[in-house]
C-alpha cells in the first residue's frame, strides 16, 4: 500500500512571460513601499495547495450575487449583468469556487471610511457581491456600473471603471484578484495599473465584452468576463495590497 510520500502533485505551468506587472513600477507610486526588497523563496507544493476550500452553498446567501437588490430601495446608476466561466489552463471548468466581487457605485465612491472624495455615497449599494459557480464553472452577478474616480497617484489621476474579482481555484496556493474593466474606456491610456501589464494581449484579457445576447431589454446591460487561473491564456492576478 502506498504511503503519503508516493503522492505525485501536479505541476503547474510557468506563467506566459509579460502576464503579469512587475514588482515595481515608476508610474504606479505605491509599489515602491508595497514589493518584496529581498528575492522570492520558492515554496514546495503540498497537499494544502493542490485541494480547494470546503465553502459549500450554506455560506452564500439569496441575494449575495444580487447587488442591486440587498437593500430596501434600488441603487443609482446603469444595472448591469456580469456572467463568465472559471477555468483552469486547459479550459475545464472549475466548479463550485468562491467568486467575490466589490466595486465603486455608479458615482465612483466606495463605501469604505478611506474613501472621502465628495461624490455621494448610496444608500442603496454597498458594491459586495458573492457566488459559487455552477458545475460548467459560470458565474453570474448583477450590479450597477461603477463610475471612475480620482486617486492622487499622479496629476489629475483618475481610474477607469472596474470592477474587481477575487477568486479561489481548486488547485490555489493564494487567493487570486484581478480586475474587470470596460470596453472602450477613455481612461486606459493614463492609468499605471492597467499600463504595468507588458504584454498587450494580457492587458485586453483584462477588459471585458459587451453581450447582447445576456442584455435584457428595458432592465439591464450585460458584460462577459471569463478567468483563467493558469496557462498561456491566464488572467492578469494582483497582489491583494496592490487595488485601489
Amino acid at each position: 500500500m502506498g504511503t503519503p510520500t508516493d503522492l505525485r502533485l501536479p505541476r503547474y505551468r510557468r506563467d506566459p512571460e509579460g502576464t503579469h506587472p512587475p514588482l515595481g513600477f515608476d508610474g504606479y507610486r505605491s509599489t515602491a513601499l508595497r514589493h518584496p526588497k529581498q528575492p522570492l523563496v520558492l515554496l514546495p507544493q503540498q497537499l494544502t495547495e493542490v485541494t480547494g476550500p470546503l465553502l459549500g452553498p450554506g455560506r452564500i446567501g439569496e441575494l449575495d450575487n444580487d447587488l442591486t437588490r440587498q437593500h430596501e430601495g434600488e441603487p443609482q446608476g446603469q444595472r448591469i449583468i456580469v456572467t463568465g466561466r472559471l477555468l483552469d489552463g486547459d479550459g475545464r471548468p472549475i466548479r463550485n469556487s468562491l467568486v467575490e466581487i466589490w466595486q465603486a457605485n455608479a458615482g465612483g465612491r466606495y463605501r469604505h471610511t478611506g474613501d472621502r472624495w465628495p461624490s455621494p455615497l448610496d444608500p442603496n449599494f454597498d458594491g459586495l457581491g458573492r457566488t459559487l459557480t455552477d458545475g460548467d464553472g459560470r458565474y453570474e452577478f448583477t450590479t450597477i456600473k461603477p463610475g471612475a474616480y480620482p486617486w492622487k497617484n499622479h496629476d489629475n489621476a483618475w481610474r477607469p471603471a472596474h470592477i474587481h474579482f477575487s477568486v479561489f481555484g481548486s488547485a490555489f496556493t493564494q487567493r487570486l484578484v484581478t480586475q474587470m474593466y470596460f470596453p472602450d474606456d477613455p481612461l486606459f491610456s493614463q492609468d499605471p495599473i492597467f499600463t504595468s501589464i507588458p504584454d498587450e494581449k494580457a492587458r485586453q484579457r483584462m477588459i471585458s465584452r459587451f453581450d447582447l445576447a445576456r442584455t435584457v431589454p428595458e432592465w439591464a446591460l450585460a458584460f462577459q468576463f471569463d478567468i483563467v487561473v493558469r496557462g498561456r491564456e491566464q488572467s492578469v492576478f494582483e497582489d491583494e495590497e496592490d487595488d485601489e
